[in-house]
């Protein structure tokens, strides 16, 4: 996920110096969504990896 957000970022960066302003805005939000799920996911894993052994 997180290599996705950083695909997703890089793009808004170059459209935006490239002077595409609705693809950065796009790709920005694209790329803080990809960013937030692979949180909670991260999240997520973590917690549940931390079980005791029945």
């Amino acid at each position: 996920m997180f290599h996705w957000a950083l695909m997703f970022l890089i793009v808004a960066i170059i459209a935006g110096v490239l002077g595409l302003p609705s693809v950065a805005v796009i790709a920005s939000e694209v790329s803080w969504i990809f960013f937030v799920v692979g949180l909670i996911l991260s999240v997520l894993l973590f917690v549940m990896g931390r079980r005791p052994p029945l």
